[in-house]
């Protein structure tokens, strides 16, 4: 896997969207529903995964609350998490396996420059290796932070169920069957992961389901 095509702009995630929806009707048939994808570009560096980590397994508003109080209290970078200790993470928010995981990301010295230029496949390996960085929060910083177009998050349950609904698949696919069917979608996987994350919202409003 290479670095291929970088989406910098709304325009590009409209060129992924016009061949997806060539490709296939059905994607098609999604993206008349959803209307013009957003860009969702997102900064790259320490403090974009950091917040990953802190929003693991709660909700929105706990994870905004907790990044909100690591703002305040300037505990962001990597330097900052090394010489905090734990009883100020914890002040923050973070529980014990969080301030694990923050010190480890902290300790990784991952250059994250270099990342810009590396091939997608390393990215997702350099940053799994860090604890508490599984293959989803890689896949997702690949795919927004460092704009990769052709990046695909299978094990997302957002997009197995707007898969499921959209293909009319008798269940949500498998990671692994779910990332051989998105290879139909190169090189615009991640545009394709937009179209399906914007279609489940479409499809689960017309369920009425919040």
């Amino acid at each position: 896997m290479t670095i291929g095509r970088i989406i910098e702009t709304p325009d590009c995630v409209a060129e992924g969207a016009r061949w997806l929806a060539a490709c296939d009707p059905r994607l098609a048939t999604a993206l008349d529903q959803t209307g013009p994808l957003p860009l969702r570009r997102r900064p790259d560096g320490f403090a974009q995964l950091l917040s990953a980590i802190v929003s693991q397994q709660v909700s929105v508003a706990s994870a905004n609350a907790i990044w909100g109080r690591m703002k305040d209290a300037r505990l962001t970078g990597p330097r900052k998490i090394l010489w905090a200790s734990d009883d100020d993470l914890r002040a923050a928010g973070l529980s014990r396996q969080k301030i694990r995981y923050a010190r480890a990301l902290a300790e990784a010295r991952i250059d994250y420059g270099a990342l810009r230029t590396t091939p997608t496949d390393q990215v997702i390996a350099t940053l799994t290796e860090v604890p508490g960085i599984g293959v989803w929060t890689a896949e997702i910083y690949a795919m927004f932070s460092l704009g990769r177009a052709d990046v695909f998050a299978p094990g997302d349950l957002a997009l197995q169920e707007a898969a499921r609904i959209l293909f009319d698949l008798p269940e949500r696919p498998r990671e692994r069957a779910f990332r051989q069917m998105a290879e139909d979608w190169a090189p615009w996987r991640s545009v394709a992961a937009r179209l399906l994350w914007a279609y489940y919202r479409v499809a689960k409003d017309r369920e009425g389901i919040v």
